[in-house]
């Protein structure tokens, strides 16, 4: 499976997860290079568009995206 086209501009990786690597890093290889399909910041975007996506939603937030869905 390709990695999430987001994953290097992921605000969420680079403003939201300093000093929590070893989290940031499950993260981000069972969202961003595995299935960001149902990665709760994708789905957002992908429906919403990149502005609607709450700065501080998590990937693994799926019920907190449905709601914003």
């Amino acid at each position: 499976m390709p990695d999430c086209s987001l994953v290097t501009g992921c605000p969420f990786f680079n403003d939201r997860m300093k000093g929590l690597e070893a989290v940031k890093n499950m993260l981000k290889k069972k969202y961003c290079h595995g299935d960001f399909d149902n990665c709760a910041r994708y789905m957002v975007f992908k429906k919403l568009g990149r502005s609607a996506v709450p700065a501080d939603l998590a990937p693994n937030q799926q019920a907190r995206a449905k709601q914003l869905l």
